[in-house]
């Protein structure tokens, strides 16, 4: 990203229309993952994402652009409905500098690190606000780094 060049984060959460048991939910997470992180990379793209069996929630940040493309590359992938823009604004900082797409999952082994999400919006990103969404991913990236 060119000095000039204003930073923007977006925050938006869809539906998850992935169908079946927990390790063909597993493998598309990995996939999508693999493919964000390599995709992002190259286009300056940082950010984390929330899922579970019924909502992802995500956070992009990078060049108006790139960020751009990127969700609308999303909305247009049929494992998503519902995609809902929360907030789509310039910021001074990365809140995710070191993460090409950080993930924050909700299997059964972290219900213990996801009590917070779970008492205010029962695991659905569309019950959250958008600052509240970015405070929790951002909290949680803190976590997997320290």
């Amino acid at each position: 990203m060119s000095e000039t060049e204003i930073l923007h984060r977006l925050v938006y959460y869809s539906r998850n229309e992935v169908e079946g048991g927990a390790d063909a939910l597993d493998a598309v997470i990995d996939q999508i993952l693999a493919v964000s992180q390599r995709n992002n990379t190259q286009a300056d793209v940082t950010g984390a994402l929330l899922f579970n069996t019924g909502c992802f929630g995500q956070v992009l940040e990078g060049p108006r652009r790139a960020v751009e493309a990127t969700f609308e590359r999303i909305q247009r992938d049929d494992r998503h409905s519902d995609v809902t823009l929360l907030a789509f604004e310039t910021t001074t900082t990365r809140a995710f500098p070191n993460w090409s797409m950080g993930y924050v999952g909700a299997k059964p082994a972290d219900a213990d690190r996801f009590g917070g999400i779970a008492q205010t919006s029962g695991f659905d990103p569309s019950r959250m606000t958008a600052d509240r969404l970015l405070e929790t991913l951002h909290g949680l990236a803190m976590e997997e780094e320290g």
